[in-house]
């Protein structure tokens, strides 16, 4: 179930041009029962912008449920710090971060940038 202090995001929304069929190991790990994916972004970001419709068609082709993806939108304070929702209790720094918790653990993070997609990485980290 969402957070009471989560939001929602516009980059959130699905990218309908993603295709499920090129990344179907992503696809299935994220598919597994009982994940439930924190995002931290801002509608600002272009880090989020870029990033975050893929990984929510990801989502969708994987077909996790609504209630398990919570949003927490997050602003940039004049020193840069990141501030929002969960910033300080999640130690958020960048944007976008992505955690995975598994019955309230977290078994998998995304930080900003990687060498391949929000989607790829934390399948990775799933099946290790």
């Amino acid at each position: 179930m969402a957070d009471a202090e989560s939001g929602t995001l516009d980059t959130m929304q699905p990218n309908p041009a993603w295709d499920a069929a090129s990344y179907e190991d992503a696809v299935d790990a994220l598919a597994e029962d009982g994940l439930v994916f924190k995002v931290w972004g801002g509608d600002w970001c272009k880090d989020c912008r870029t990033q975050l419709p893929d990984f929510a068609a990801a989502l969708r082709a994987a077909e996790v449920p609504e209630e398990n993806v919570e949003h927490y939108p997050v602003e940039k304070a004049d020193d840069g710090s990141k501030v929002g929702p969960l910033v300080e209790e999640y130690d958020v720094e960048r944007i976008p971060t992505v955690v995975v918790e598994r019955e309230g653990e977290e078994v998998a993070r995304f930080v900003e940038e990687e060498r391949v997609s929000v989607a790829v990485y934390l399948a990775r980290q799933l099946s290790e």
